[in-house]
Formats: structure tokens, C-alpha cells, sequence
């Protein structure tokens, strides 16, 4: 009703435009690199399961607990050493641990950086511009890349720190930072690797079942299936008359494999990514035990397979995201 009808005046009041909040942006409109980063520090929290629920930051906080628990026995145990030796390697860092824990993390944490926004169907609207196709992927694989790293070398340091605090001398000091190098650089190539393929394998699916199935089946059976190979293989080429049963249970070291082993025993571990690791590891110069024997001769093709799966990964996940449907 307008004011002139409610007073009894002739004449009509003019219309009324309420003011409801809605305001359009004036602000400065950022560009496709700061969009990228925002998008890859918001995945990166998100992998710790920062700024959500307690359900969500269960695994994460758990297996860094875990990771870091040789660097704090390690410390420990020097403290109440006499010889102040230290007994866990830097570029190993307790080989099967190490693998156990980054599986668990990786098939956990993969999917919730990639499998939500595909379950959601809210990819249209990151590939708005100025935001291209491959701006996701690039995000999300430098924020996972970031959060396996953190998994991986935050617990070395943690070691060196726990060790330099025990040795005397800045000759000592010296030697344990030369040898923290290598091991740091071994956390990022795992961490290179295993970030492409998580998301690579998560990517399949926007049901988070589904990728962290496909992201721990692979990495497991893999994992199983080179260890199973390579002693069945081993064990075959150098039983004979006298000779030894094949190489022992558990971690190798450079010298399990012989120069007698057959080509099968030292190449059937190619098939998992984590012993691909660690055969490169060892052929870079990397004389500490691991879980696969010293490759020898065969070293270059545990470095080809490292750019194979790190290659298809990269590709897989790019493509994926380069298609015209992704919901």
C-alpha cells in the first residue's frame, strides 16, 4: 500500500527497493596463479584434515605419530648408549615401516583430495576462467607431492635432531648433516613418485571407496607380489650343489644377491613402485639395507621404470581432467 493510500492523500508514493546484502565484487580479481595456489594450499590442508572434523584428521595424525616413533626410540636409545651411535638410517629410515605407513597414508588421504570434487560434480566450476584443465591437476598433485614430503622428511629431521644433540664435535656434526642429504632427496623422490600415483589411481572414481580400493590394492599387491617373485626367483638360481638357499627374510643388503643370481631375480622387483624406489636409491650410491637387493648391472632399469610409472601416473591424471566430461 503506498503512503499517500495509507494517509488518505491523493497521490502514490513511488516504489521501495530493499536493500537485501547482495553486492557485486569491486575488489581485485586474481589471476590463474594465485587461483592455482589457493587451490593447492586448501588441497594441502586437506590432506592433514586441517579446519575439519576430528574424524578426519584420524589417519594423518596417526600415521605421522607412527613415522616419527624411530626418530624418538632413536633418540632415546643414544641417550642411554655409551657409543652414541646412531641406529636408524637416514635414506631408509626403517624400510618396511616406511612403506607401510605411506600406503596407508597415500590410500587414505589420495582420495580426499581428488575423489570429493568428483563425487560432488563441482569441477565446472574450477574450470571457469581464468582457471584451465590443467590447472587442477597441477594443483592437486604439487599439494599431495607437498604432504608426502612432509610424511617422509619431517621424521629424517627429526632423526638428525635427535642425533647431532648426542654427538660431540663439529666434525660430527658435519658428518650427520652430509648424510641427512641423501636421505632428505630420497624423501622426495618417494614423495614425487608415490604422490602421481595415488592421485592417478584415485581419480577413477568419485566414490571414495572405490579410489582408496584402487589407490591400496596396487600399491599392496605390488609391494607383495616383487617380494614373492623375487625369492622364488632368487631361490631357484642359486640352489645347487652346495650352494646357498637364496637370500634371507626380510631387509636385503648389497651383498644377499650374488653375482650367479639370475636377470629375473634382480628385474621382477620393477614391478612395485616402492621397490623401484629403493633399487634407485641404491643405484645412485645408496649403501644401506633396504627392501630389494642392490640392482648391480641392472640399476638404469630401475631408473627407466621410475620415469615409467612416474610418466603413465602423470599422464593418467592429467588426462582424466583433460576430458570433456569429468563429473
Amino acid at each position: 500500500m503506498s503512503a499517500g493510500a495509507a494517509t488518505g492523500g491523493g497521490s502514490a508514493a513511488a516504489g521501495v527497493i530493499h536493500d537485501i546484502g547482495y553486492q557485486r565484487y569491486e575488489g581485485p580479481r586474481l589471476g590463474r596463479f594465485q587461483i592455482a595456489a589457493a587451490l593447492c594450499w586448501h588441497s594441502l590442508r586437506s590432506a592433514f584434515g586441517i579446519r575439519r572434523g576430528a574424524k578426519a584428521k584420524i589417519v594423518p595424525v596417526l600415521t605421522f605419530v607412527i613415522m616419527c616413533a624411530p626418530a624418538v626410540i632413536n633418540a632415546v636409545a643414544m641417550a642411554l648408549s655409551s657409543s652414541h651411535a646412531r641406529i636408524v638410517d637416514y635414506d631408509t629410515y626403517t624400510p618396511t615401516l616406511r612403506v607401510i605407513i605411506m600406503l596407508v597414508f597415500i590410500a587414505a588421504q589420495a582420495p580426499e583430495l581428488v575423489a570429493r570434487d568428483l563425487r560432488s560434480k563441482v569441477l565446472p566450476l574450477y574450470f571457469a576462467r581464468p582457471m584451465r584443465r590443467w590447472d587442477y591437476p597441477a594443483a592437486k598433485y604439487a599439494a599431495f607431492t607437498l604432504a608426502c614430503l612432509a610424511m617422509l622428511d619431517i621424521p629424517v629431521l627429526l632423526l638428525y635432531l635427535g642425533t647431532v644433540f648426542q654427538v660431540h664435535g663439529l666434525s660430527a656434526v658435519l658428518a650427520q648433516t652430509r648424510a641427512l642429504i641423501p636421505g632428505l632427496l630420497v624423501g622426495l623422490m618417494w614423495a614425487v613418485l608415490l604422490a602421481a600415483i595415488g592421485l592417478a589411481l584415485a581419480s577413477v572414481s568419485g566414490r571414495r571407496a572405490f579410489s582408496t580400493g584402487a589407490v591400496a590394492i596396487f600399491l599392496f599387491m605390488t609391494w607383495i607380489l616383487a617380494h614373492v617373485l623375487t625369492t622364488i626367483a632368487s631361490q631357484q638360481s642359486r640352489v645347487g650343489p652346495g650352494g646357498p638357499a637364496g637370500p634371507p627374510r626380510g631387509a636385503f643388503c648389497a651383498a644377499d644377491f650374488q653375482t650367479g643370481t639370475s636377470a629375473a631375480a634382480h628385474l621382477l622387483g620393477i614391478i612395485s613402485p616402492f621397490n623401484v624406489l629403493d633399487g634407485v636409491r641404491q643405484w645412485l650410491g645408496g649403501t644401506n639395507c633396504g627392501i630389494v637387493a642392490k640392482p648391480g648391472q641392472y640399476g638404469a632399469v630401475y631408473g627407466i621404470a621410475l620415469l615409467a610409472f612416474l610418466g603413465a601416473s602423470l599422464a593418467g591424471l592429467f588426462f582424466r581432467y583433460a576430458r570433456a566430461d569429468v563429473a
